[in-house]
């Protein structure tokens, strides 16, 4: 059985024998909820490639510490995905983040397309984003992931253009696209971009404006897929291709 995760902020420098503490919101959760106890074994990650593991030796109301054992440093997981994902109507925008964390993308974009249902403005989009970061730092938890990803702010589809037309590979999933999976070309490095259109579909003026970008639609199959889970189903048919999943 894998080990708990819990988050610090920082374990620059930890080496083995050190004692790190951890406080917050996070060791209350450990220790009130999950009744963490001296000497179970736990991971510590800063979600940016450093983790140690090791023995709880003390426990407090919102505070534990735990002795180093073990240190590990792993590098950004290679081609670098991110996904952009229209925003999806009630709580199926933070399904979309926790599946799309646990199989491993690297960035999540909020996307404003123009036939999205969920708008995000003023207070409503901060908490928004706020649920989205703390979905996917959870589900990163529950992941055992190393890297966690960044959940980027709510892009336009002028961001959304510049994105793929940068990246190594992009891919717009469209119902009727022309290309198909089978057909792509995986880079086995750099960056591959989805994009996840909303339940009313991608607009012909973002068609055209990712075709101008040189992406064009790609068709996943001839199930029609929710927005909230199609961004998965495409991340995994490309990494069934790429040495992650090798």
């Amino acid at each position: 059985m894998s080990l708990p995760v819990h988050l610090v902020p920082s374990l620059a420098g930890v080496a083995v024998g050190d004692v790190v503490e951890v406080t917050g919101d996070e060791a209350h959760h450990a220790v009130a909820v999950r009744r963490l106890a001296v000497g179970e074994s736990v991971v510590l990650t800063d979600g940016s490639g450093l983790s140690v593991t090791g023995a709880v030796a003390e426990t407090g109301k919102r505070v534990f510490t735990v002795a180093v054992s073990v240190v590990r440093e792993e590098e950004p997981a290679s081609p670098r995905i991110t996904v952009v994902q229209a925003l999806p109507k009630g709580e199926r925008g933070e399904l979309a983040v926790e599946v799309l964390t646990e199989i491993g993308v690297a960035t999540i974009v909020p996307w404003a397309a123009s036939r999205s249902v969920a708008v995000w403005r003023g207070e409503r989009a901060i908490k928004s984003h706020a649920k989205w970061v703390a979905t996917a730092r959870e589900a990163a938890k529950q992941a055992r992931r190393s890297w966690f990803p960044v959940v980027e702010p709510m892009a336009s589809t002028a961001d959304v253009v510049s994105l793929v037309a940068a990246a190594d590979l992009a891919v717009v999933l469209h119902e009727e696209g022309p290309a198909s999976f089978a057909s792509l070309s995986i880079p086995p490095a750099g960056s591959i971009v989805v994009v996840v259109g909303p339940e009313g579909g991608l607009s012909p003026e973002e068609l055209a404006a990712f075709a101008e970008a040189g992406v064009q639609g790609v068709k996943l199959g001839a199930e029609v897929l929710r927005t909230s889970t199609a961004g998965v189903a495409a991340v995994a048919a490309l990494l069934a291709r790429t040495p992650r999943w090798a």
